[in-house]
């Protein structure tokens, strides 16, 4: 009796996978992933056509019949509730020195205007491999023993949005060559 190893491989392959069968499930798993795609890009587009109702065709419809809440026959209702939307206005990238600069102009505005507290302020130091024992002792380290802490400075988005509601509902400046601020009106729908 004589043993072909060879042919014991391809056998086993066989019993365990066909490769026809392989090639199926590729195949069902790629079409799975494109309908998935366009899918999403569907809802995508579906969303951005029920933003412009919502933010701009109903509000102005609404506007001009001047009102801002509507009863159905159904028993459900449709308001116009403010939104709003603010950040500190970027360029391309965070590295970009209009961005930054506008940055700078935007937290010394917040600081001048009392409102200072909302800027969060990150210092982070990096420790290397075995080092728990120092960063235990942050406070001995830092520069002097040649450890230079990272300092970030940011706005959380959602209080800046808190903020710029605040200040535009109470007639207060917010300055808009720094801040990217938009303000509008979105329809809410209450369904029974």
């Amino acid at each position: 009796m004589s043993i072909d190893y060879r042919q014991d491989k391809t056998d086993a392959m066989k019993a365990v996978v066909d490769p026809k069968q392989l090639t199926d499930k590729v195949e069902q798993l790629k079409n799975l992933e494109d309908e998935i795609a366009n899918a999403e890009a569907g809802v995508k587009k579906l969303k951005e056509q029920a933003n412009v109702i919502s933010q701009f065709e109903i509000p102005q419809m609404m506007k001009d019949m001047n009102i801002t809440k509507l009863k159905l026959k159904d028993g459900e209702s449709i308001e116009l509730k403010p939104f709003y939307y603010a950040s500190i206005a970027k360029g391309r990238n965070e590295s970009d020195s209009d961005f930054l600069d506008r940055k700078d102009k935007a937290f010394k505005w917040l600081r001048d205007n009392g409102l200072g507290d909302i800027i969060k302020n990150d210092i982070t130091v990096t420790f290397g491999r075995d080092e728990d024992n120092k960063a235990l002792q942050y406070a001995d380290l830092a520069k002097s023993n040649g450890f230079e802490p990272i300092q970030r400075e940011t706005v959380h988005a959602v209080t800046l949005k808190a903020l710029v509601r605040e200040r535009l509902e109470n007639n207060l400046e917010m300055p808009s060559d720094i801040f990217k601020i938009y303000a509008g009106n979105s329809t809410k729908i209450k369904r029974r």
